[in-house]
């Protein structure tokens, strides 16, 4: 399957998914928007997302469905004339 999404993205979940927090192991709900960062792809059908907090502590590390998220942008597309 190929997808827009490439490694280092900016995504967003698109639904709530039930995680651990990477140090202490104690439970967490990521909610539908939580941002995550793209750290490796699965053969582009799923890829595995860092959730960190503001200060770059990363929370969570979790493998998500290429379905489960949207990229987010920074800039307009460009419109070809």
């Amino acid at each position: 399957m190929k997808t827009e999404i490439q490694m280092h993205d900016l995504v967003a979940l698109l639904q709530e998914v039930p995680a651990r927090d990477f140090v202490t192991g104690a439970p967490l709900t990521l909610p539908r928007g939580q941002i995550g960062t793209v750290v490796m792809t699965y053969d582009g059908s799923a890829f595995e997302v860092e959730f960190s907090d503001a200060r770059g502590r990363a929370f969570a590390l979790l493998p998500i469905p290429v379905a489960g998220l949207i990229r987010l942008h920074d800039a307009p597309a460009a419109v070809a004339a």
